[in-house]
């Protein structure tokens, strides 16, 4: 059995004091660290925008130049759905009450993902071991090599030129291939421990698979017939899969984050330090865009403390911020969506050669 890589305890006092200022302001602000009413507005909002784009597609059925923004306007919101609701719920963070997170977590599932092998891959592969080759399996990109312990072939050279069709492709994917190959290999990745799903979420994963597939496919062939269907399909996937992994990618694979190789035995920072060093933020005070992505421009602070929900992220990033500079401990951050888009691309190049 393959063992993990342990974080050094040695020396915590950083995350000490880091964790002491952030209970403090929401002892000192009475805040709950859930989302509450204003995440209510959001699910509101974001769900009743997505059935209204899909009810004008399907049942309406506009002229093709109009039919085309919506369709990219439906990808951007099932992205907006998972980045807000999807995401915050599946950390348990979106509401107080377990029995609602649990609800509204589901709602990957709605849109042909599976919300039991997410969290496996995500809340805790990707969150504990981020950006290390063997453990973190979110950085195990097919077709794409995104740091030195990657072993470099031939297809690579010319990565930097394919990458956007990777990007677009992303998220039909995931639903259509990846989370069937993750269920009959029960590996989240090719070299990992196997997992026992249990019988309740591989009913569910059935019955929730074949319910999406009649919803975006069956219906809509039967409606506006297969070729509309095709295509609005293909536009709103790939609309969500450059928005999905566009903002992954520039959280975690810019040239100023860190990878490390899989080695069993002590990394030499402690977790938090090691968060900090592999996870960058970008555009930060674009309001719009925090409100779209569910505060995951914000991805340092929600590494350092994914249970609590991204409506807090612009307060505890200062926290955060004058926590470092007290430690001198290096905190990354992009001015905007550009220059944290110069930087991933200018790794994809590097890694190419």
């Amino acid at each position: 059995m393959k063992k993990s890589t342990k974080f050094n305890n040695k020396d915590t006092s950083f995350s000490k004091i880091l964790k002491s200022r952030v209970n403090e302001y929401f002892k000192n602000s009475a805040k709950r660290t859930t989302g509450g009413s204003k995440m209510y507005q959001k699910t509101i909002i974001l769900i009743s925008s997505a059935v209204i784009l899909y009810s004008i597609l399907v049942f309406v059925t506009p002229f093709w130049l109009i039919s085309i923004p919506l369709c990219i306007l439906l990808g951007i919101n099932f992205a907006a759905i998972g980045f807000n609701i999807m995401h915050d719920a599946g950390h348990n963070s979106l509401s107080s009450n377990k029995n609602v997170n649990t609800l509204l977590s589901y709602s990957l599932n709605a849109l042909g993902g599976n919300i039991y092998l997410w969290k496996l891959k995500h809340n805790i592969a990707h969150h504990t071991y981020t950006n290390i080759e063997g453990e973190d399996h979110d950085i195990e990109i097919k077709f794409m090599r995104i740091h030195d312990s990657q072993e470099p072939k031939s297809h690579h050279r010319y990565q930097h030129v394919y990458f956007p069709v990777l990007y677009a492709i992303s998220y039909l994917a995931w639903i259509f291939f990846q989370d069937y190959e993750k269920y009959f290999r029960r590996r989240l990745g090719k070299h990992s421990a196997l997992f026992n799903m249990p019988n309740k979420e591989k009913w569910i994963f059935w019955i929730s698979k074949v319910l999406h597939f009649q919803l975006f496919i069956t219906i809509p062939i039967l409606v506006v017939g297969w070729l509309p269907a095709l295509v609005g399909l293909l536009i709103a996937g790939f609309a969500c899969g450059i928005c999905l992994a566009t903002v992954f990618q520039l959280a975690h694979v810019v040239s100023e984050t860190e990878f490390t190789a899989s080695e069993p035995g002590l990394m030499e920072d402690e977790w938090t330090v090691h968060q900090l060093s592999t996870t960058a933020n970008f555009a930060t005070r674009n309001k719009v865009l925090t409100w779209l992505l569910g505060g995951l421009n914000f991805q340092v602070e929600h590494h350092l403390f994914p249970k609590i929900s991204h409506i807090h992220y612009p307060e505890i990033n200062k926290i955060v911020k004058n926590v470092c500079e007290e430690f001198r401990v290096n905190y990354i951050e992009f001015a905007s969506l550009g220059q944290a888009w110069k930087s991933h691309t200018s790794v994809i190049k590097s890694m190419s050669r």
